[in-house]
């Protein structure tokens, strides 16, 4: 046809030419377009924040300020259920809840979320050979996870109001744990149980008091204590002298307690001057025999109550007894929430803390206050006391008593008791029994024949308010108890109230007895509280008798803090049968010479013509305390002088201490950590102690001795396992680790423990793994690399690369180890490693070592690496080697540099100013950059690190002095703004 019409073919054939061009032009343009975007993705390492999570560090894609980030790594940190696809090209799982299922899919650029799909443009969804890489404004628009990202910190905040897995997770844990906690069940890294010595002698207190009166002489009272163990047993012994008395065995004070709480059967042990429980009123020492299984500590929790209550629909109530989360639940649609509350033995403070949906918070506190004698269920507890009293009389004692947990919300009990001196009756048998009815409502009563019965009746109402009451009906013509009362009654009434500005706290007290002839009632009405700095009292008191008038008086207290360190306190009574103020007393104490107090006091009693005035100082040195006064009442003087402290000898450690606090029958720990060289878990003669060593503690006191290394804790209840929590970042040396973190150690009575703590010193070996691309290595990150000791083939550990594809790993003993790249995952992206492994080797060194250059390069699974390597490393024989071409040039111009990409500082935080002046030598000896010392705050000082152009080079430096010992190592980077292109001047010819 085309032949037939000539004139139709020439039009055709130049316009046919012309598609081709245009089809040719679009395709180079949308491939150099497509090749300009993916230079323009940069990878970089950022730090990916959690609120009430925590910090990780993910490889991202930047692009025009916007972060993209890896899918599958940003939900595996969220415990968000994902399956990358084989090819990486989908991700599959569901969001929190397993019908919320989503489909993010790279081929069709699209997300399928709750039966939803979300289009995306191409450059949204970026895939690599190991990621799928999504815009972050996505996870927030679809998923909720609203993420900010700052370039200059290269960071990203990642804010949601969603209860995601890990959020779950963690509670649940710290749950666990708290409750672990609460039980006394604490898991720990080592246990070191207690010890028994034949003799030890480790403390000592003393107490001297003198005084001088001018009616009625000098006299002066001293006190020595020793504490010690004999034959495993805590021994103390208290001799106490009197000026004006003869030195008399009732005056003084001894007792043996062997204690074994792993013992079913005998777990105390106690011989001397004992508490003997009894009922009977025995105002003498008793000396005897105690046995019990009975702990040396209570336990700390036998069952639970049910706490229900409304607050908003669908918020999140968490709970916590004595400020230690224990469980949280979401309200339902009505608002409604119920608790499981366990019961701690003492007084529990339990805590409600509610949380809204858009973040709304609010609290409300209640006490509860548990008795002492319940037990867990099916649990028998027993004591047995026998001896004589010292009451001139040689009177006999013994008592037997047995409780029984019979369920979790009843204890039941009964013994006997014997006193050869009660006319009335020697034997005594008795009940008791104790119940919690519900959950606030707690019962307890006791009979004992043919002298008591008692009941106790609490309860305390939601809003704080506590009801007690307490009746005790004595049998009548009884004497072992050294009262005529036939009855006893008591009611307490206690509420606590607060306002925006104060807090208070008011009781009222009922008590009334009877007599065989007559009865009196008391009433006591407090109200005590804090508004500002003002701490008031009211306590009024009134007593009915039968056939007398009321006598009433009220006592009003203020104390204020003035002039920061001056202290006024002032009191009154006033009577009201008499309508009279009938006491005053007014007191000034100042705070002098840091760990001094004087004080003045005037008092004035108008019923008895009583004057006071007196003046007194006291002071606190580390090894006494110490105080002196003079006081003039009327006519009369006296003078008192007083010092007392105590004194704390270690044997192995030849420790002689000096403190101004009681020590006998406490214990301590003296922390030792060393350097374990030969990595056998103990210390052998040779290896040098470790400085540094930091810890949390839970109770004591502690001394740290920088000379010796040694940290020493004091005042420590005895039998209680302390748990010791050491600080594994301590150390200034990077190569120092700590392979156990906490312990917990049983506390030796009247003796201070030595812990010898192990300190290993690891090595870091690092690298970096490279993956050509468009002809150029590039680094590869979330690369697995995998570290093998020597002639075995189980991993010993494990890291992974960085987004530049650089990998360390801190933690390598001395000895021959073999890397290499994991070959699941190299299987998985169909990729193979050059070189395959590699060897080398850790030497043995006191500051550790670092081994580098354990390099890698990836590639496809073919022949196209190995041929590039074989042409790179043999030229072709026709094309001549150094041969010269002499091209003429018309002018050369100066070769400019390219302009750095970003602005870098380093900066290392928070040093005192020897160590940033240490810093600072290192690093300009090292890397010869501008380094300079500034201020941070009152005794800290940062290092800034400038002129660095380079991510790789500054992470480099980072890395080598966080090694030297410098942790707080950061890089701050700012992309610079593109420079204009300036057009070149045209030169004129000659």
């Amino acid at each position: 046809m085309l032949k037939k019409n000539p004139e139709l073919h020439h039009f055709l054939v130049p316009l046919k030419r012309i598609a081709i061009i245009i089809l040719l032009m679009q395709l180079f343009f949308s491939l150099r377009s497509m090749a300009q975007s993916q230079a323009d993705f940069e990878e970089v390492s950022v730090y990916l924040n959690v609120q009430r999570i925590g910090t990780i560090e993910v490889s991202s894609l930047i692009h025009d300020q916007t972060a993209y980030l890896p899918v599958s790594d940003i939900f595996d940190f969220l415990k968000i259920v994902n399956s990358p696809s084989a090819t990486r090209d989908s991700i599959s799982g569901f969001f929190i809840n397993q019908p919320d299922t989503y489909l993010i899919d790279k081929t069709h650029n699209l997300i399928r979320y709750k039966d939803k799909i979300y289009n995306l443009k191409p450059e949204d969804l970026i895939k690599t050979p190991t990621s799928l890489y999504l815009n972050s404004e996505y996870l927030g628009k679809i998923f909720g996870l609203y993420c900010t990202f700052s370039f200059r910190n290269l960071s990203v905040l990642l804010n949601t109001s969603l209860e995601l897995p890990i959020m779950r997770e963690m509670r649940q844990a710290e749950m666990r744990n708290n409750l672990s906690h609460l039980k006394g069940e604490v898991k720990v890294d080592s246990t070191i149980r207690r010890t028994y010595p034949a003799f030890h002698l480790g403390m000592a207190d003393w107490s001297v008091v003198n005084t001088q009166d001018k009616q009625l002489g000098s006299d002066t009272r001293v006190v020595l204590g020793l504490g010690g163990i004999v034959a495993g047993g805590e021994t103390n012994v208290s001799i106490n002298y009197h000026s004006t008395q003869p030195l008399q065995e009732r005056d003084q004070y001894y007792l043996w307690r062997f204690a074994n709480n792993d013992n079913p059967v005998f777990k105390q042990i106690l011989a001397g001057k004992i508490f003997g429980q009894a009922t009977s009123s025995i105002y003498a020492p008793i000396v005897g025999m105690q046995v019990t299984n009975a702990p040396t500590t209570y336990r700390r929790s036998f069952g639970t109550y049910t706490l229900s209550n409304t607050t908003q629909p669908n918020w999140i109530v968490e709970l916590y007894v004595n400020n230690t989360l224990i469980s949280y639940v979401r309200s339902d649609a009505s608002g409604y929430y119920t608790f499981e509350v366990p019961l701690v033995y003492g007084s529990s403070l339990v805590k409600l803390k509610f949380y809204g949906p858009a973040g709304e918070e609010r609290t409300s506190e209640q006490n509860i206050s548990v008795p002492f004698n319940f037990l867990p269920k099916d649990e028998f507890e027993y004591t047995a006391s026998a001896g004589i009293v010292e009451d001139g009389m040689r009177s006999r004692y013994s008592r037997l008593s047995a409780n029984y947990g019979l369920t979790r919300t009843l204890t039941i009990g009964g013994g006997t008791e014997y006193l050869s001196s009660v006319t009335s009756g020697t034997t005594m048998p008795f009940i008791n029994s104790s119940a919690r009815l519900f959950s606030n409502l707690l019962l307890s009563g006791e009979y004992t024949y043919g002298v008591r019965t008692k009941g106790i009746l609490t309860y305390r109402m939601p809003s704080g308010i506590q009801f007690e009451l307490n009746d005790t009906w004595y049998k009548q013509g009884q004497n072992a108890i050294n009262n005529t009362f036939t009855e006893e009654r008591k009611a307490i009434i206690s509420a606590p109230f607060r306002g925006k500005i104060f807090s208070g706290y008011t009781r009222i007290t009922l008590d009334q007895i009877t007599l065989p002839t007559t009865k009196y009632t008391t009433t006591e009405w407090l109200v005590s509280g804090v508004i500002w700095n003002l701490n008031a009292n009211i306590n009024t008191y009134a007593l009915f008798a039968e056939q007398t008038s009321p006598y009433v008086y009220t006592t009003f207290s203020v104390a204020a803090i003035v002039l920061k360190n001056l202290r006024f306190t002032q009191q009154v009574q006033y009577e009201y049968s008499s309508g009279k103020f009938i006491g005053f007393k007014e007191e000034i104490e100042s705070r002098v010479f840091k760990k001094g107090y004087l004080n003045l006091s005037y008092e004035k009693i108008v019923a008895s013509h009583i004057e006071n005035i007196e003046l007194g100082i006291r002071y606190d040195f580390s090894f006494a305390q110490t105080s002196a006064s003079v006081r003039k009442t009327n006519d009369n003087y006296r003078f008192l002088q007083s010092a007392s402290g105590s004194l704390i000898y270690d044997h192995p450690t030849k420790y002689l201490g000096l403190t101004n606090h009681t020590s006998v029958g406490k214990g301590g720990i003296t922390i030792i950590p060393y350097l374990d060289l030969n990595y056998n878990g103990q210390r052998d003669p040779g290896e040098p102690r470790a400085e540094g060593l930091k810890l949390q503690s839970y109770g004591g006191r502690i001394e740290q001795n920088t000379r010796d290394t040694t940290i020493r804790i004091t005042d420590l209840e005895p039998y209680v396992n302390y748990i010791l929590q050491l600080d594994p970042t301590s150390f200034d040396n990077i190569s120092w680790q700590l392979l156990k973190h906490n312990f917990s150690i049983a506390i030796d009575p009247n003796k201070i423990k030595i812990v010898e703590i192990p300190v290993t010193v690891v090595a870091e070996a690092s690298g970096r793994v490279n993956i050509k691309s468009n002809k150029e290595l590039k680094g590869q990150g979330r690369i697995i690399i995998n570290f093998y000791k020597k002639n075995e083939n189980k991993v010993a550990f494990r890291t992974i690369s960085e987004g530049d594809g650089y990998f360390s790993y801190l933690g390598l003993t001395p000895g021959d180890y073999t890397v290499r790249i994991d070959t699941a995952q190299l299987i998985k992206l169909n990729l193979k490693s050059i070189p395959e492994i590699l060897n080398f080797n850790v030497k043995k060194s006191r500051e550790g070592a670092v081994v580098d250059g354990l390099d890698f390069s990836l590639a496809a699974n073919d022949t196209t690496l190995k041929n590039q390597k074989e042409s790179t490393h043999s030229l072709p024989k026709n094309v001549p080697v150094n041969e010269e071409k002499n091209i003429p040039l018309a002018k050369e111009k100066p070769e400019e540099k390219p302009q750095p990409e970003f602005d870098i500082t380093l900066q290392v935080a928070h040093l005192s100013y020897h160590k940033a002046k240490a810093a600072q030598d290192y690093l300009v000896a090292e890397f010869n950059y501008t380094v300079v010392i500034k201020p941070s705050t009152h005794q800290h000082y940062n290092v800034i690190v400038t002129g660095v152009d380079d991510i790789q080079a500054a992470k480099n430096i980072v890395r080598k002095i966080k090694h030297k010992g410098f942790p707080d190592a950061f890089i701050f980077a700012r992309r610079r703004p593109p420079l204009k292109e300036i057009p070149e001047k045209v030169l004129p010819t000659q």
